[in-house]
């Protein structure tokens, strides 16, 4: 794990662990990550496309001053090990996401490090900055073997207004995907 030992696991969430971490949350607490931002700029083989008709997820790309709001969550006390095997398994499935260990701020005045998974940009499945009507129209149509992409943006995205964090781009993509299915 991170630097220490005996440390809680926090995990950043920005996409689909905020809906369905899929691990034992102890704590979940709104947090903010600096110098990265949110986009769905990685080809999605896997989980909502394939590699025939691939999908779209979110990751996080280095981008100086830019931030990213999104949850802190922490692995339950003892489930440290078996978190971070399942995370792996789950998010490292073709490497294009880079693992790190990144400090955020968590909204009560923590700051804390955390395990994050951000897009590896030399990667064949970074797609780069594409349009927002070309991301409308892939993830209208794509699916995976854990489902429709439309459900991984619908699912983010609302959960993300719940939260209060308002995201223009997602915010449109949602709309332009629900006219296009």
């Amino acid at each position: 794990m991170g630097k220490g030992t005996n440390m809680a696991l926090w995990v950043f969430g920005y996409g689909s662990l905020l809906w369905n971490p899929g691990f034992e949350v102890a704590e979940t607490v709104p947090a903010r990550l600096t110098d990265y931002s949110r986009s769905f700029c990685m080809w999605s083989i896997h989980h909502r496309g394939t590699v025939e008709h691939p999908g779209l997820v979110l990751a996080l790309d280095a981008q100086e001053g830019a931030v990213c709001d999104g949850l802190a969550l922490r692995a339950a006390d003892g489930s440290e090990e078996a978190t971070l095997a399942y995370l792996r398994e789950r998010e490292l499935i073709s490497s294009a996401y880079l693992e790190k260990w990144l400090d955020i701020t968590l909204q009560d005045g923590r700051a804390v490090q955390s395990l994050t998974y951000v897009i590896d940009p030399d990667h064949e499945q970074h797609t780069g900055e594409l349009p927002l009507e070309e991301q409308a129209n892939v993830i209208a149509g794509a699916v995976g073997d854990r489902g429709a992409n439309t459900d991984y943006l619908f699912n983010t995205v609302n959960l993300l207004d719940e939260m209060g964090i308002m995201d223009a781009d997602l915010q449109w993509l949602r709309a332009r995907v629900q006219d296009l299915t």
